[in-house]
C-alpha cells in the first residue's frame, strides 16, 4: 500500500530526507498556505526496534521549547501503522552541507551563528533538556541563514544538577567526561559539543578526528587539538575555554555570553511561549493501536543482545574495518577475534552503537546488553 497523500489538513509532496525507521517529507497546510516538514515514522519497526520510549520522549521533549532557534513541533498524528509528527519547515538545509561547500567560515558569520546556537542550547537547559547530540547535522539553517537545533532522538529531560549516566553522542564531539563511564551534567556535556562546532566553523575540519576509535577518545580526554594559524588570540581563548577536559572548569554558557568575541554584534534571541496548545496525550494517543500491543509481544519475546557484527553494520558514519581479525565459518556458530583487550572492543562497540541511538550496558562474563538512550 502506497503513502497517503494527505494527513489531515497537510498535502504531502516530496521527500527531503529519510532514515532507517523514518523519511520526512515536504507537506502544505491547506489552512493556509504554509510549508510543513511532516517526519513520518514506521511504527511496526519502532516497536519490533523497543523504541517507542525515545520516540514519544523526542516528542515530549520538542513541545517544551519554543524558541526562535528550535525547530517547531506544531502536532503529532498517529494511524494504525505510522506516526506523523509535523514540524516546522527549515529550507536552508543543513550546518554540513555549508561547512562541505566552505572551508572555513568568516568571523562575523561564524559568531552569528555560534550566537544563535548557544541562545538554543540555553533555552534547551532552562528547561530542563540536555541534547547530548549537537552536530552540524543536527543544526539547520532558514532561508536567511539562521540556526535552528533540530532532532532531539538523544536528549534528556532532567532538574538542573540532576546527573546524567547513558553514553551517547557522535564520536567527535562527544565530551570526554561521557568516556570515563561515569555519571555527567548534561549542560557542561552540550557545551563541550558547541566548543567543537564553533572551532569547525572557525577552521573548516573537527579538532578531534582519527579513524582509530581509541586514538581519538585519547585525544578527546586529554584535549589535544592544535589552532591553526588564522585563528585570533581572542578565538583561540574562548574556544581553550570551552574545550576543557575537566567538566567543573569548563566555561558554563553565562560565561560564554559575557565573553568578549561572543558579545560583537550580539543580539540575544529569546524562548517565547507557545499560544498553540499541544495537549502530551497526542503523544501516547499516536501509539494506542492494536498492532502496538502485538508488536510489544514480540520485542519482549526477542533477545536485547546484539552481536558486534551486527552494531557495525547498523552503524553509517563510522569506518570499522579492521576492528576485529577473524571468524569461524563453523555452522550457526560465529567467533569473533581482535588484536585489543576486553576494554577497549567494548568501547569500540560502544561508539558504534552511539551511532545508532543505543547505549551499551556491561554484564557478567563480558557480555554487552544494548537499549535506546535515555
Amino acid at each position: 500500500m502506497g503513502l497517503a497523500t494527505t494527513i489531515g489538513k497537510y498535502q504531502l509532496g516530496r521527500t527531503i530526507g529519510e532514515g532507517t525507521f523514518a523519511k520526512v517529507k515536504l507537506a502544505v497546510d491547506t489552512t493556509n498556505g504554509h510549508h510543513v516538514a511532516i517526519k513520518i515514522i514506521d511504527k511496526t519497526m519502532v516497536m519490533e526496534s523497543n523504541l517507542k520510549y525515545q520516540v514519544q520522549r523526542e516528542i515530549r521533549t520538542m513541545k517544551l521549547l519554543n524558541h526562535p532557534h528550535v525547530v517547531k513541533i506544531h502536532e503529532v498524528i498517529g494511524s494504525k501503522t505510522k506516526i506523523y509528527i509535523i514540524m516546522e519547515y527549515v529550507s536552508g538545509g543543513q550546518l554540513s552541507d555549508k561547512l562541505s561547500y566552505s572551508i572555513k567560515l568568516c568571523d562575523p558569520e561564524a559568531r552569528k551563528l555560534f550566537q544563535q546556537l548557544i541562545d538554543a542550547v540555553d533555552h534547551c537547559h532552562s528547561k530542563g533538556v540536555y541534547h547530548r547530540d549537537l552536530k552540524p547535522e543536527n543544526l539547520l539553517l532558514d532561508s536567511k541563514g539562521n540556526l535552528k537545533v533540530s532532532d532531539f532522538g538523544l536528549s534528556a529531560l532532567r532538574k538542573p544538577g540532576d546527573m546524567l549516566t547513558t553514553a551517547c553522542g557522535s564520536p567527535c564531539y562527544v565530551a570526554p567526561e561521557l568516556l570515563a563511564n561515569k555519571g555527567y551534567h548534561g549542560a557542561a556535556a552540550d557545551i563541550w559539543s558547541c566548543g567543537v562546532i564553533l572551532f569547525e566553523l572557525f577552521a573548516g575540519y573537527l579538532p578531534f578526528d582519527d579513524r582509530n576509535l581509541v586514538v581519538l577518545y585519547k585525544k578527546i580526554s586529554g584535549a589535544q587539538y592544535t589552532c591553526p594559524p588564522w585563528f585570533t588570540e581572542s578565538q583561540r581563548k574562548l574556544i581553550g575555554r570551552i574545550l576543557n577536559p575537566n567538566p567543573k572548569r569548563r566555561i558554563t554558557i553565562p560565561e560564554i555570553i559575557e565573553d568578549a568575541w561572543f558579545q560583537t554584534d550580539y543580539v540575544p534571541s529569546c524562548g517565547y511561549e507557545c499560544d498553540d496548545k499541544i495537549y502530551l496525550n497526542d503523544v501516547t494517543a499516536a501509539f494506542d493501536t492494536v498492532e502496538e500491543h502485538d508488536a510489544e509481544m514480540k520485542t519482549h519475546k526477542s533477545s536485547n543482545f546484539i552481536n558486534a557484527f551486527q552494531l557495525i553494520a547498523m552503524s553509517h558514519d563510522l569506518d570499522l574495518s579492521g576492528l576485529f581479525e577473524g571468524q569461524d565459518d563453523k555452522k550457526q556458530r560465529t567467533r569473533i577475534g581482535s588484536k585489543h583487550t576486553i576494554d577497549e572492543t567494548i568501547k569500540k562497540i560502544e561508539a558504534a552503537a552511539m551511532d545508532v541511538s543505543l547505549s551499551v550496558e556491561r554484564m557478567k562474563n563480558f557480555k554487552v546488553q544494548t537499549c535506546s538512550c535515555s
